[in-house]
């Protein structure tokens, strides 16, 4: 059963091609449905040869006419049933793709996402555009991928092939030379990061992909340590930075911020200590503070760093300086 859900969109695909071939009068072929469908002949052979085994497809081969045809014209495969919840499901994620706009892999997704459709039965109706006026997406401001650099280094990700690349720093003027293992891709608020062992430093670190500039799939290859966890420096910490030591986070959030604290979950192994004037205390662990001191300043005077004392310094730092900046402004400073 299992081999039959993975074949299943092929599947519909040779049957719709089968048709449209004997209508036409060009019958379709394996070389044809394979570059179509962009698999090899071999897996087209090999799912012909399923149907007329396992079920029953009255599948000929016309050697004259070089292609595949059904001789009892009323075969029909076995009907795929979708409920109005799978159509829902399916329009809500042709909305969510758009997300992914601006990314080079939305071309990828939505050739997917157009197979899907095009191999549903016919007397399957998807119609999505009721979606458009009763649901809305908002996509986070995202960076701008070039797609040679995701190409390549997507490349050497899936080939475990070390990649050179021309790495610019936020705020820099020229770009470094670096040659990195890639052994992560993540996207965290609108940019993609590449996670991977710098051979300059000597260390795994996150690059932002929007910031290489160019990149050089190597011939050298390397192995992904069986250490390397990949959760430390995505959905298990907070924020998408990492570090060496790991420190207990606390912050205290006001009553009228309470509710909207606890409406989320921003750390897996977050804890949270209710107060009877209705303020509450957030604890989680931390690998890197940049992040953290940056999120507890967007609560304002609803927040208010507790531990570690070098979060609270940094929060009080950054207000220290603020205020400065707006005296200046107030004195006739210029901005």
């Amino acid at each position: 059963m299992a081999k039959d859900k993975t074949q299943l969109l092929r599947l519909l695909f040779i049957d719709r091609k089968i048709r449209e071939g004997m209508k036409s009068g060009i019958l379709a072929n394996c070389a044809s449905m394979a570059a179509e469908y962009e698999v090899s002949a071999k897996s087209i052979l090999r799912d012909i040869d399923y149907l007329r085994s396992q079920r029953d497809a009255p599948i000929a081969y016309d050697a004259t006419s070089r292609g595949y045809y059904y001789t009892e014209e009323n075969y029909a495969l076995p009907a795929i049933s979708l409920n109005e919840s799978d159509l829902f499901a399916i329009c809500i994620a042709e909305k969510a793709l758009r997300m992914h706009e601006d990314t080079p892999i939305y071309r990828k997704l939505r050739k997917v996402f157009r197979k899907i459709e095009d191999s549903l039965p016919d007397k399957v109706s998807i119609h999505p555009e009721w979606v458009e006026d009763k649901l809305s997406v908002i996509p986070e401001r995202q960076t701008r991928l070039e797609p040679e650099v995701w190409e390549a280094v997507s490349a050497g990700l899936s080939k475990n092939r070390t990649v050179a690349i021309s790495y610019r720093k936020p705020g820099g003027q020229e770009s470094t030379e670096r040659r990195v293992d890639p052994y992560h891709l993540v996207r965290y608020q609108g940019e993609w990061y590449l996670i991977g062992h710098c051979h300059r430093r000597g260390a795994i670190v996150t690059f932002a992909m929007s910031r290489i500039e160019a990149v050089l799939l190597l011939e050298n290859g390397f192995s992904v340590p069986v250490d390397f966890d990949h959760a430390r420096y995505g959905g298990a910490q907070f924020g998408i930075f990492s570090g060496e030591r790991e420190v207990l986070v606390k912050v205290w959030f006001s009553r009228a911020h309470a509710p909207y604290v606890l409406e989320r979950e921003w750390h897996p192994r977050q804890s949270v200590v209710q107060k009877k004037d209705g303020s509450m205390v957030l604890g989680f662990p931390a690998l890197h503070l940049y992040e953290v001191r940056r999120w507890v300043l967007s609560w304002g005077s609803g927040a208010r760093a507790i531990a570690p004392k070098e979060l609270v310094d940094g929060v009080q730092q950054e207000l220290a300086a603020a205020l400065a900046d707006y005296g200046r402004g107030r004195s006739g400073g210029k901005p």
